[in-house]
């Protein structure tokens, strides 16, 4: 009798010892599951919008983008809120190395990523947008560019507050190119 006692005996503690070894295990699951947690929700995924603290520390300044783009190219320049300062000036041209792919929503949008950057690095959190095609006499239409550069600078984490054309558009001006007779084809 006195052997079924410590046979009985041993056997509840090593059922107790394989309990506190579970329970130790689920712990260290729990414990490794709430880092993740955590630096999911500090770390921004990439390319994706910033999280709360990090919106924060962007600051809540804004800017305004001014963009050009016309068939050939996209120049962005993003400047303070009266425009006096300049706090990032970025060009198609400057990201691709071939002059026929200045104009192109890639170079366009890889440089709006850049001048995001600039103005995140310096305290601006929201933007205003003002696209501009070349107008006057010419195209009164954005290039390929104008799209892609709101699309990257929605992405790059800036707030948009609003988009706006500036494009001039001739009222009463100086006469048209071509001639009395128009241009002829």
């Amino acid at each position: 009798m006195a052997e079924k006692d410590e046979k009985t005996e041993k056997k509840v503690k090593a059922a107790k010892t394989e309990e506190v070894k579970e329970a130790a295990k689920v712990e260290e699951k729990k414990e490794t599951v709430e880092a993740k947690k955590e630096t999911v929700e500090t770390k921004p995924a990439a390319g994706g919008p910033p999280m709360r603290e990090e919106r924060e520390r962007m600051g809540n300044k804004t800017g305004v983008a001014h963009v050009y783009s016309s068939r050939n190219n996209t120049i962005i320049t993003i400047t303070d809120l009266s425009g006096s300062e300049i706090i990032a000036r970025v060009s198609g041209g400057m990201i691709v190395d071939s002059d026929r792919e200045e104009g192109s929503p890639y170079a366009a949008m890889q440089a709006a990523f850049k001048a995001a950057e600039l103005a995140i690095r310096r305290g601006f959190g929201r933007i205003r947008i003002k696209i501009r095609a070349p107008g006057g006499h010419g195209e009164k239409t954005p290039g390929p560019g104008a799209q892609a550069v709101v699309r990257a600078l929605a992405r790059s984490g800036l707030r948009i507050e609003r988009i706006e054309d500036v494009t001039p558009i001739p009222t009463d001006t100086t006469k048209r190119p071509g001639g009395r007779r128009g241009r002829r084809v």
